[in-house]
């Protein structure tokens, strides 16, 4: 039985963010493409909104905690 040993050094996160790309959208029933929008700019990051690309039904937000719209708010 062997073991594989795991670095010492802390582990890089494979992923930094995520962009959607598809959601399901309620109002159509499936997964559609969705638009992206800049809908806030707040003190803990940029809130987006992702809209469906044929009804323009909100389906999913997210905040960019990295955006290059909070260091606005910060002086």
């Amino acid at each position: 039985m062997s073991t594989r040993s795991r670095p010492s050094t802390p582990r890089q996160a494979d992923f930094d963010q995520f962009e959607a790309t598809e959601l399901y959208c309620p109002e159509c029933g499936r997964s559609v493409q969705v638009r992206k929008s800049l809908l806030l700019v707040l003190p803990e990051g940029d809130k987006y909104e992702y809209r469906c690309q044929y009804c323009g039904t909100t389906v999913g937000d997210k905040i960019d905690r990295a955006g290059q719209f909070s260091g606005i708010l910060k002086a």
